[in-house]
């Protein structure tokens, strides 16, 4: 996926956040999960967390005043992912955002009460994170990479 696409899709996020948490408490401190299946310290995964942050920002969310970031990683290994996401679930956040298709497996397996974000994933039918498209079911949403549907390369 090209930065640019990422940073779009982040920012959707990022919008759609006020709207989730109006219904909550004003002035409590609202907690977003954050799992990337990569090291931490990667480049390209510091990056996205970065533009995330940045448009949170943008939209009044101060880490540390208003929100709080709780950034789990992996490490490309199935055994910390999946204490990963337990370490998350149980920092009771208010929705979690998933990188890829592995890590948003990992949270369905340890909530179905949360919010999941996935922000990087195939076909989200064929993955069992829904049964339709136009209705999604479960607490998993997000946006897939068309390029998959077309039958194009990502670029």
């Amino acid at each position: 996926m090209r930065r640019r696409e990422f940073i779009i899709f982040f920012g959707g996020v990022a919008a759609a956040w006020p709207v989730v948490s109006s219904a909550q408490t004003a002035g409590r401190l609202r907690r977003i999960g954050y799992l990337s299946t990569s090291r931490e310290g990667d480049a390209e995964g510091a990056r996205r967390l970065a533009a995330l942050r940045r448009r949170l920002q943008e939209l009044g969310w101060t880490e540390g005043k208003n929100l709080q970031v709780d950034v789990r990683y992996a490490y490309n290994d199935d055994e910390h992912l999946r204490q990963a996401a337990t370490k998350l679930i149980e920092s009771a956040p208010d929705a979690i955002i998933s990188t890829t298709s592995t890590a948003t497996r990992a949270l369905m397996n340890a909530t179905a009460a949360i919010p999941i974000v996935a922000a990087i994933t195939g076909d989200p039918i064929g993955l069992g994170f829904t049964n339709d498209l136009s209705h999604p079911t479960g607490n998993v949403t997000g946006f897939s990479t068309i390029q998959q549907y077309l039958g194009c390369e990502a670029s």
